[in-house]
C-alpha cells in the first residue's frame, strides 16, 4: 500500500506541476512561419532548432546601432533576437549565425509600408540549370552579360545553425514587445534585473548533408524498419496544362502533322521562409496574364520553377522520352509570360529572345517582333534571355520563342522571392469604403493594362477579378462557383500562397488555376452528377474518349436560398507530374537536373516565458535534488521499519480460521 501510495502521488504531482502551471508560464505563439531546411547534391541550407527547442533572452533590434548588444556587450547570452523586416539583411545574420551569442530570430512581416528593397534570392537565379553555359555560349553564362536580380543577397541559400521565424505584426507581437519592455529593458543604462522575457522556437529537421544522404536514410527506413519514417521529400508538385486543339493524352509522342505553341508561365515562388510566398509579380502576374488569354491559346503552367526549373525539365524530358502528349518535334515556338505586373501604362512591353539561336536564319525569322497594337519593344540583341522556362527547352533544341517581360533588363521587382512580393508590391488599392463583393468587382489601376475604360471590358474585368482571387483571398464568388463542392474548403480569406511543394502534391496554385482554366475553356455538359463522374468510360464518340476531363463543380447560389446550382465542366485541362528527372534516373548528383529536397519535421511551434537567472537556476536544480535524495531516505526508513510503524498488533502465532 505504501508503495502504491508513493507512486500515486508522484503520478499526480507531475500531472498538476507540468499542465496546470503551464498556462501561467508559457504565451504560445500564433501564426509563427519557420525557416526549413533545404537540400541538393552538394550541401544544405535554411535553418533548424536543436531537438528540444532553442531558448534565449528576447532582444529588439531596432537599428544596426543594437547589434553590438547582441554580438558583445549584452549580459545574457544567448539571445533571441526579434527584428522589423527592413533590419532582416544578410550582414546581420551572418554576424548572428558566426557569434555563438544567438539562439534564433523572428523577423515581424509588416502589414504596410515595405522596406526599400529587399530580394532573399540570388543575382542570378538558377545560373546553372539554365541554357546559357560554358557549352552554349560562355559569353553569356553565370549572367556575365546581365546580373538579373543585383538587390538579390542570397540570403535564401545560407544555412544558419539556430531557428528564424516569420511572425505577423498583431497581438503576438505587442505581447512580446510588452514582455521585452517590462522584463528586459535596464534603468538608465543598467543592465535588466532576472527574470528576463526568453523565447523558445522548435523547428528542428530530420534530414541532414545534401540530398544523396537523405535519400539513402530513407531507403534504409523502408528496408528495414517497421513503421519506416522518411526524413527529406524531393521538392514537387502538378504541371497545369490544356490545348485548344484536342490532344489524346493517352497516346504519348509524337503526333504527325501536329504543330503546338506553347504559351507558358510559372506557376511557384519562394520566400525566405516555408509555406509563404505571396508571389505576386514574380509568379501571379504571370498567371494572371496568361489566363486572361485562355480562349485564345494553348497553355503550360511550370510549377517548382524556382528550383532550377523542375517543371519545366520534367516536361521536355518525357516529350523526349516520349511519355507526353507530343514531344519535342510536334513544338513550334514558346511564348512564355513573365513579371508584367510593374509595366505602367505608357511603358512598353519588353520581348526578350535567345541572340545564340536566333543565329539560325529561319529561328530568327520566326522570332522576330510583328507589327501589333501593343506598345512592345525588344531588348539589344546581344542581350541574352531572362531566367525563364523557355531556357530549359532551348536545352533540347533551337526553337523560336519570346519571354515577355516587363523590365527590358534588371528585375523592375525589388522584392523578387521574399515575402514583400505582395499586393503592395503590386500598388493594387481599393477604396476604404468597399465590401469584400464590391471589392471583387472594382477594376483596380493595376488591371488596367490599356488606360481608364468607363465600363468593364469582359478581360479587363478577368484580369482585375484574378488578380483579387490569387492575391487578395481566393474565397470569393468566382472561385466558389467553379471549384467541386469536397474542395470548397480550400479557398480562404487570404492571399493563395505560391509555395513550393513536395513530391506530387497539389499546391493551391495548381488547384486554381487547374479550375479557372476549365471554367476559361471549356463547355458545360448537361448530365447528371453520377454521369459527370463516369463521362469520359461511357463517352459516346470514342474517338473523343481520352481527349476531355470532367468536372463536377458548384455552380451559383440559387436566388434566395442556401443551395448551389451545380452542372458539369467538360475541358481538355490536364496535369502531369512536375518532379525532377533526377529522381527518376537516380541522379541524386546530377547537375543537369534540380535535386532540391525538403527535410521533414515534427515540431514547429514557439513561445515565450519569464527564465530566472543562471544562480537561481543552479540553486532551484540543487533543492530539488536535495529534497529528492531526502524523500528516498526517508522512504527508505520508513519502509525498512513498516512493520513496526504501521501494525497495530501481531497475531499470535497459533491462531486459527
Amino acid at each position: 500500500y505504501l508503495n502504491l501510495l508513493l507512486i500515486n502521488s508522484f503520478i499526480l504531482l507531475l500531472f498538476y506541476s507540468k499542465i496546470f502551471p503551464y498556462f501561467k508560464i508559457y504565451v504560445d505563439l500564433n501564426y509563427t512561419v519557420p525557416c526549413v531546411r533545404l537540400l541538393n547534391a552538394t550541401h544544405q541550407i535554411g535553418c533548424q532548432s536543436s531537438l528540444s527547442g532553442d531558448v534565449g533572452v528576447i532582444h529588439f533590434l531596432e537599428s544596426e546601432q543594437n547589434l553590438d548588444w547582441v554580438l558583445n556587450t549584452g549580459h545574457s547570452p544567448p539571445y533571441m533576437v526579434v527584428l522589423e523586416g527592413a533590419n532582416f539583411i544578410l550582414s546581420s545574420m551572418i554576424s548572428f549565425n558566426s557569434s555563438g551569442r544567438v539562439a534564433g530570430v523572428a523577423v515581424i512581416e509588416p502589414n504596410t509600408n515595405l522596406p526599400g528593397d529587399f530580394s532573399p534570392h540570388t543575382q542570378c537565379p538558377n545560373e546553372n540549370t539554365g541554357v546559357y553555359t560554358e557549352q552554349y555560349d560562355p559569353a553569356y553564362a553565370h549572367c556575365n552579360r546581365t546580373l538579373w536580380n543585383p538587390l538579390g543577397n542570397g540570403l535564401s541559400y545560407e544555412q544558419f545553425h539556430f531557428p528564424i521565424f516569420s511572425l505577423k505584426d498583431d497581438n503576438d507581437t505587442q505581447v512580446i514587445r510588452q514582455c521585452f519592455q517590462a522584463h528586459n529593458l535596464g534603468v538608465n543604462g543598467s543592465a535588466p534585473e532576472y527574470p528576463l522575457c526568453a523565447m523558445q522556437l522548435f523547428s528542428h529537421m530530420s534530414a541532414v548533408t545534401d540530398t544523396p544522404t537523405c535519400i539513402r536514410r530513407n531507403k534504409i527506413q523502408n528496408d528495414f524498419s517497421i513503421s519506416p519514417e522518411k526524413v527529406c521529400d524531393p521538392l514537387g508538385g502538378v504541371n497545369v496544362w490544356t490545348s485548344t486543339r484536342l490532344i489524346n493524352n493517352t497516346d504519348k509522342g509524337h503526333k504527325k502533322s501536329e504543330s503546338v505553341v506553347i504559351a507558358a508561365a510559372r506557376l511557384d515562388s519562394r520566400s525566405f521562409f516555408f509555406d509563404l510566398a505571396p508571389g505576386a509579380q514574380s509568379s501571379a502576374s504571370g498567371v494572371v496574364a496568361l489566363l486572361a488569354a485562355a480562349q485564345k491559346l494553348c497553355f503550360f503552367f511550370f510549377f517548382q520553377e524556382t528550383f532550377d526549373y523542375i517543371g519545366s525539365s520534367k516536361m521536355v524530358y518525357d516529350m523526349e522520352t516520349q511519355q507526353f502528349a507530343v514531344d519535342m518535334d510536334n513544338v513550334h515556338s514558346v511564348l512564355e509570360v513573365g513579371q508584367v505586373g510593374l509595366r505602367s501604362s505608357n511603358s512598353p512591353i519588353w520581348l526578350h529572345s535567345d541572340p545564340v539561336s536566333r543565329r539560325n536564319s529561319s529561328v530568327d525569322e520566326e522570332t522576330a517582333a510583328k507589327n501589333t497594337n501593343v506598345n512592345v519593344s525588344e531588348p539589344d540583341a546581344s542581350q541574352p534571355l531572362p531566367p525563364s522556362s523557355f531556357q530549359r527547352f532551348l536545352r533540347a533544341r533551337p526553337l523560336p520563342g519570346i519571354v515577355i517581360q516587363d523590365h527590358q533588363s534588371v528585375y523592375t521587382n525589388r522584392y523578387y522571392e521574399s515575402m514583400f512580393d505582395n499586393p503592395e508590391n503590386l500598388n493594387m488599392t481599393y477604396p476604404p469604403d468597399l465590401s469584400p463583393d464590391e471589392q471583387f468587382n472594382f477594376v483596380t489601376e493595376t488591371a488596367k493594362v490599356r488606360g481608364n475604360k468607363p465600363s468593364c471590358p469582359v478581360t479587363l474585368c478577368t484580369v482585375s477579378q484574378l488578380l483579387y482571387g490569387f492575391l487578395i483571398k481566393s474565397k470569393n464568388p468566382w472561385f466558389e462557383q467553379i471549384i467541386p463542392s469536397d474542395f470548397a474548403s480550400r479557398l480562404v480569406d487570404r492571399p493563395t500562397n505560391f509555395y513550393t511543394g513536395v513530391h506530387l502534391q497539389k499546391s493551391e496554385a495548381s488547384f486554381l488555376v487547374e479550375y479557372i482554366l476549365a471554367n476559361l475553356t471549356g463547355t458545360v455538359v448537361n448530365v447528371t452528377q453520377e454521369n459527370c463522374k463516369n463521362q469520359r468510360e461511357n463517352e459516346d464518340d470514342k474517338d473523343n474518349k481520352y481527349f476531355y476531363s470532367y468536372s463536377w463543380v458548384q455552380g451559383a447560389l440559387a436566388p434566395n436560398s442556401s443551395d448551389r446550382q451545380s452542372f458539369c465542366v467538360r475541358s481538355s485541362v490536364r496535369t502531369s507530374p512536375a518532379i525532377s528527372p533526377a529522381f527518376d534516373l537516380e541522379l541524386l548528383t546530377s547537375s543537369d537536373y534540380s535535386t532540391w529536397t525538403e527535410s521533414r519535421w515534427k515540431k514547429i511551434t514557439g513561445r515565450i516565458f519569464l527564465v530566472a537567472s543562471h544562480d537561481l537556476e543552479m540553486l532551484t536544480l540543487g533543492v530539488g535534488i536535495g529534497i529528492l535524495l531526502l524523500s528516498l531516505l526517508l522512504t527508505y526508513i520508513i519502509s525498512s521499519k513498516a512493520d513496526i510503524l504501521f501494525c497495530s498488533g501481531r497475531e499470535p502465532t497459533n491462531a486459527t480460521y
